[in-house]
């Protein structure tokens, strides 16, 4: 028998009983209680207690500090598997066969090319257009190429769309950078797994052949697992929400995209490093952390929607990073991010609060090592999570539950008024 929550109003007499699925009661059943002659809703601003779908990609826990990838935790694919790898399994619900991998990036190396007319779109874009705005737009007009991305309900369709799409989000960041720096386009080399071509495409100057440090590719590598997925944060219900009116694939990541460009969501690393040049060097940590306490400054890359424990990710990325600055050399930077990490992770203030290090703490360090400036690193965001969005997208399609999205109002405006001639209004 199911579990069952009990209903009265008082007022009403209304009496109603409703059932308890997985923790959750559904919002429709609501209407039965019906208060000053209105069907009962709920009012759940950013939807903080509000499951919008049935999901079977990512697995958040954050009291514990569990994240997982189809039942895989988050530590065991970020130190054994690869970006495609993560990619195949979000998307097949299973990790590939070894000739099942093959295949993929096989896939993925054939579709890395740009469409010849979309370079002219690029150039289109002021040289010194943000990045996230290019990948925004373009990844739009995708669907200007691909028309097929319509035909979602065909699964031979629909998976080769997700497979172009992965594989010309690296090819079209990379362009955006170069576009940026007013360099030449420097397109996919099929020698090169998928990081280490990303590495060539940006950073490939007069040499013949572009070879990065095994480290540095397997860092790239990490942080593209630990971005991938990441349950219904903002820019995954984006995805959905444009899905749900019928739309492709290339439309609806490109919401995705604008979603995370948003400095609440995609942009908090870059506050990261910010804050931690204002501070400048270790024996200013103290006096910032007062500031912190008075409420005169904000401690950017501690606390987390979801975690109320130490982000997962963020462990991952504090021994990437240490890897990464034993080829770059360490940035005076990182002492400061340590120090400030001992008092979140001591500071009674911090730790009541849960305040722990969340996946922004470290990432800005890396990126700004590995040479990116700081507007490209939503980019490198964007990168991984397009086979998220993917995921999530072709979820949301093959949902026979799923429905347009159509959320309820409470309305607070004027009542039923009648129209004033203009020459009545004083």
């Amino acid at each position: 028998m199911a579990d069952l929550l009990q209903i009265r109003h008082p007022s009403s007499g209304t009496e109603a009983e409703l059932a308890i699925t997985d923790g959750t009661i559904r919002a429709v059943d609501l209407r039965e209680v019906v208060v000053d002659g209105e069907p009962l809703a709920t009012y759940d601003p950013g939807y903080v207690n509000t499951a919008s779908c049935r999901s079977a990609i990512t697995y958040i826990d954050g009291n514990a500090g569990v994240l997982e990838y189809r039942g895989y935790p988050i530590e065991q694919l970020a130190e054994q598997s690869t970006f495609l790898e993560v990619a195949w399994l979000l998307l097949n619900g299973e990790l590939p066969t070894a000739g099942e991998l093959a295949e993929w990036e096989r896939l993925i190396t054939e579709h890395r090319m740009l469409p010849d007319k979309l370079k002219t779109v690029l150039a289109g874009f002021p040289y010194d257009a943000h990045p996230m705005t290019i990948l925004m737009a373009s990844t739009a007009a995708f669907y200007s190429f691909y028309p097929d991305a319509r035909n979602f309900d065909d699964p031979e369709a629909r998976s080769l769309n997700i497979a172009r799409l992965i594989a010309k989000m690296p090819t079209l960041a990379a362009f955006a950078y170069r576009k940026g720096k007013a360099k030449p386009y420097i397109n996919p080399d099929d020698a090169y797994g998928y990081c280490h071509n990303f590495l060539a495409m940006l950073f490939k100057q007069a040499e013949r052949r572009y070879v990065a440090d095994e480290r540095l590719i397997r860092a790239v590598e990490v942080l593209f697992i630990l971005h991938a997925d990441h349950e219904q944060n903002c820019s995954t219900s984006a995805v959905r929400s444009v899905a749900s009116s019928g739309n492709d694939l290339y439309t609806c990541v490109s919401a995705g995209v604008g979603a995370l460009h948003g400095p609440l969501h995609g942009g908090a690393n870059e506050a990261v490093l910010t804050m931690l040049r204002e501070i400048g060097t270790v024996d200013r940590v103290p006096e910032f952390i007062e500031g912190v306490k008075a409420g005169r400054v904000r401690m950017m890359g501690f606390g987390h929607r979801v975690y109320k424990n130490y982000d997962p990710r963020a462990k991952i990325i504090k021994r990437a990073v240490e890897d990464v600055f034993e080829i770059t050399g360490v940035n005076p930077l990182l002492q400061v991010a340590q120090e400030l990490e001992k008092y979140g992770l001591t500071d009674e203030y911090f730790v009541s609060r849960r305040l722990y290090p969340n996946v922004d703490f470290y990432s800005g360090l890396i990126y700004e090592a590995l040479g990116f400036p700081p507007e490209m690193f939503t980019v490198l965001f964007a990168i991984p999570r397009t086979a998220g969005w993917a995921a999530h997208y072709q979820e949301f399609i093959t949902d026979p539950d799923n429905k347009i999205a159509r959320p309820k109002q409470i309305y607070t405006g004027y009542p039923t008024r009648s129209y004033v001639p203009i020459e009545d209004r004083g």
